[in-house]
């Protein structure tokens, strides 16, 4: 898992090298700089008659020409989908243009299909990957920072439903991630900083150290230095290869990622999906945990207050908002608190009922575990006061 340096093509170069190892299905996680254009970087993927690039509204008149230019020598026939932009469109309707796009162009099942574009892109062709003729070959392309230090990596694909983000999906592992950190230049600031959350998160739950140089390098990384961001994505791929590699489905180790997204699904599903960016939540999401975690006497009120400023530094919210009344006359007329307990029982960690925290303790660690719903109502009430 040790990523190595390769030597640069004439028009790409590889920064590094990070191996996700999951036996027949391992696969590298490419990082560095126009690597997008470079031929070379798409050597060696699974041989096909045609290639589908899925995008959207956004990346695509950015990227995808250049993208589906550099694939050619590759593939006789490169098609291009072009996808809604945002969060509210990962669902069936969105889902069901992908597979319209490849039935539509006789696509058979070698057809690889490449993900160009953020995590909502990223986890809506996985799954569509996942699904096609049972299973074709896909490829992470991803754009944004968050994509690129976390939703990429590790084979997690899925639609939303209104009552749960994320809750219809597969496990289905990409062939190849590219991360070609030049699109990071071209990403809007409240993306930035959505991405920096999911970067931010791997230092309470795995790695002080690499949480110091966040702290250290937060200027620099919000201002795009290719330095920073190299080492940032690099390092956060690092540790979610190595978790991913002992806990593939998320059994047990896989699930100390998800610190700060119980909190924040509920935020997304509860706001509507859309109105908070994904890492919007999950920066948000990380304080109540930390807050909780406090609370339940897991972690010192200073290291509290170390990671809310970290987050409020890197242009994310630390108050959590007033979620809208679900439907149906058993939610309508919801204390918020007890509307945000309703959403996180919906969330895929909870055991008959019951909701499972990501928790992180002084040392570094995480765990996962439950705690009384009196308690996290009011550590609820408190972060959104």
């Amino acid at each position: 898992m040790t990523p190595a340096t390769h030597q640069p093509s004439a028009a790409g170069q590889v920064h590094a090298r990070v191996e996700i190892d999951l036996g027949e299905r391992s696969y590298p996680i490419l990082i560095g700089s126009s690597l997008l254009d470079d031929p070379a970087t798409w050597s060696g993927l699974p041989k096909a008659a045609s290639a589908l690039i899925v995008t959207n509204e956004t990346v695509g008149p950015l990227y995808a020409a250049r993208l589906q230019q550099a694939l050619r020598p590759h593939y006789p026939q490169v098609h291009v989908l072009s996808l809604p932009d945002g969060e509210a469109y990962k669902t069936w309707d969105s889902l069901n243009l992908i597979f319209d796009a490849l039935l539509s162009r006789g696509c058979d099942r070698k057809t690889v299909l490449f993900a160009l574009g953020g995590g909502v892109v990223g986890d809506m062709t996985g799954f569509a990957a996942a699904c096609y003729m049972r299973g074709v070959p896909f490829v992470q392309v991803p754009t944004t920072l968050l994509a690129q230090v976390d939703s990429s990596v590790g084979g997690k694909t899925a639609i939303n439903h209104p009552l749960g983000k994320n809750m219809i999906g597969a496990f289905y592992q990409p062939v190849r991630v590219v991360c070609d950190l030049d699109t990071l230049q071209t990403l809007p600031e409240r993306e930035l900083s959505a991405g920096l959350a999911e970067v931010i998160k791997y230092g309470p739950i795995h790695d002080l150290a690499f949480l110091d140089w966040i702290e250290a390098n937060l200027p620099a990384l919000r201002a795009r230095e290719p330095k920073a961001l190299a080492y940032a994505v690099q390092r956060s791929c690092e540790i979610k290869a190595e978790v991913v590699g002992q806990d593939e489905r998320e059994a047990g180790l896989r699930a100390i990622l998800n610190f700060g997204h119980t909190f924040g699904h509920a935020i997304e599903a509860g706001l509507g999906y859309g109105e908070w960016l994904h890492g919007e939540g999950v920066g948000c999401g990380m304080v109540m945990a930390a807050r909780l975690s406090q609370r339940l006497g897991l972690l010192a009120e200073d290291k509290v207050e170390r990671l809310v400023r970290l987050v409020d530094a890197a242009g994310l919210p630390v108050r959590g908002p007033q979620l809208k009344a679900g439907h149906g006359e058993d939610c309508a007329d919801l204390p918020n608190a007890q509307r945000y307990l309703q959403l996180m029982r919906v969330d895929k960690k909870a055991e008959a009922g019951e909701i499972k925290f990501v928790l992180v303790e002084d040392a570094g660690r995480a765990v996962v575990r439950g705690a009384p719903d009196a308690l996290v109502a009011e550590v609820i009430d408190a972060c959104c006061a």
